[in-house]
């Protein structure tokens, strides 16, 4: 009786054994390396792939060939006739189709002839088989090792296919571009309604610029006041919050002088800036301008709009 049960056990030693020197030189080898050494190295690795696919031929050939023996063997004990190898088995009938179907897709062992493959095993009535791996099982196996010799060349010889670690590097790349393009939209978006205070370094610093660009002229440079208002005391003339705040840059104090700043500032650039006016609170600068308007008080303000939304 053939040992063909050790077959599968044979396959998956030889599969780790090459896929593990393949990933070592991989390794090893640069992606992008050019010269003599990578392509005796490249070459090398499609040879012994080759011979891999070569030998598993070999051995399923071998086990086909003793399998068909043990049946002949099987067919004279039982005094079942058995054509030799010049006598044409097939039908006339069949075209090719159907005898690549039945040379590499189904079991070469019919059932009736079960009987040469049989085991002396017997577990509870269940006899065991010593059939072989289905054709079909062993073609797609042969497959998956001549499809890993292009994919080890794409992604790890050749230098062409990113490996893992580009490809996160790549969908990182792309996602901060997503979150920077999400956020310039979200930026348009603000308005006095839904504005808020910004209390990090970072944006009160783009605040200070745009201060120092746009509104020294009128409110000083430290927001001691000039033609404009004082920032740095309690009095406001049209709120001290937030939304207050953005809403007078926005659209300014006409009978004031004061210009509209919407068509010149963005949304995002505004509150930037606002936030920057209200960090100057209580900083008592030199020569401050006389208080204008009213004490504004945050809990005053909070009170004024819930009356007005009953």
């Amino acid at each position: 009786m053939t040992s063909k049960k050790y077959l599968p056990t044979l396959l998956l030693i030889l599969t780790n054994l090459t896929m593990s020197w393949g990933q070592a030189v991989s390794t090893a080898v640069p992606s992008k390396t050019d010269g003599l050494t990578s392509i005796m190295t490249t070459a090398f690795m499609i040879s012994a792939v080759l011979l891999f696919i070569i030998v598993i031929a070999v051995v399923v050939r071998t086990n086909a060939m003793l399998t068909k023996h043990l049946i002949n063997l099987e067919s004279e004990k039982r005094g079942i006739y058995m054509p030799t190898e010049s006598v044409e088995l097939r039908p006339v009938e069949e075209d090719v189709f159907t005898r690549l179907r039945k040379k590499y897709w189904e079991n070469p062992v019919p059932r009736e002839m079960e009987g040469a493959i049989t085991l002396d095993h017997n577990y509870d009535g269940i006899r065991e088989l010593d059939n072989h791996l289905p054709p079909w099982w062993v073609n797609m196996f042969i497959l998956t090792v001549i499809w890993s010799v292009g994919y080890m060349w794409y992604y790890h010889w050749g230098g062409n296919g990113l490996n893992q670690a580009d490809e996160y590097k790549k969908d990182v790349a792309a996602a901060k571009k997503e979150i920077a393009i999400a956020l310039a939209g979200k930026a348009s978006e603000i308005d006095e309604s839904n504005v808020t205070l910004l209390t990090d370094a970072s944006a009160i610093g783009e605040g200070e610029l745009i201060y120092k660009s746009v509104c020294v002229a009128c409110h000083g440079a430290k927001g001691e006041g000039t033609v404009g208002p004082n920032f740095t005391d309690e009095y406001w003339i049209h709120g001290g919050g937030i939304k207050d705040l953005f809403k007078t840059i926005k659209y300014g104090v006409p009978d004031k002088g004061m210009i509209a700043w919407a068509a010149q500032l963005k949304p995002a650039d505004m509150q930037k800036v606002a936030s920057y006016i209200l960090t100057l609170k209580g900083t008592n600068p030199p020569n401050p301008k006389d208080p204008q308007g009213a004490i504004w008080k945050e809990e005053a303000a909070a009170t004024q709009d819930s009356t007005s939304v009953q």
